[in-house]
């Protein structure tokens, strides 16, 4: 979640809500989806759009 997503101010006071409040940020910081790398290339010309498209048509059957 991004710390921007945070519009409201919070005031936490005394050792058990101080505990459970760094419990809960230390748990989300385990949780951390897996970052998949993924390769990728820019298609930038029409001719190479199309063949793109070709090659999709044929491998989802023809639709």
């Amino acid at each position: 979640m991004a710390t921007s997503s945070i519009t409201k101010n919070f005031v936490i006071s005394g050792k058990e809500q101080v505990e459970m409040f760094v419990n809960a940020i230390e748990e989300s910081a385990k949780n951390r989806p897996v970052h998949i790398p993924v390769a990728a290339s820019e298609i930038t010309e029409e001719a190479d759009l199309l063949e793109f498209m070709r090659m999709r048509k044929k491998a989802n059957g023809g639709k």
